[in-house]
């Protein structure tokens, strides 16, 4: 990584990927398996068991996370 370190709360663009070019701000830092969550980027499709806090159950959107090295800190 270079001078300019990732934080939660940064806003970075995606270099790499089916994402390229989109920002969001970073909302999780997995520090351990090199990989954050940003806002916005790299959807995927869970299937959601019926439950008390989801009674319809179904096929939830949501935000996974992405490789560091996929995204560069905005100025």
């Amino acid at each position: 990584m270079s001078k300019a370190t990732i934080k939660k709360g940064s806003t970075v663009t995606v270099i790499a990927g089916d994402d390229k070019g989109k920002s969001g701000k970073v909302l999780q830092m997995f520090p351990e398996n090199g990989r954050i969550l940003v806002e916005g980027v790299n959807f995927v499709k869970k299937h959601m068991q019926k439950s008390e806090g989801n009674p319809q159950g179904g096929v939830v959107e949501r935000e996974a996370p992405i490789a560091i090295s996929n995204v560069k800190v905005d100025k």
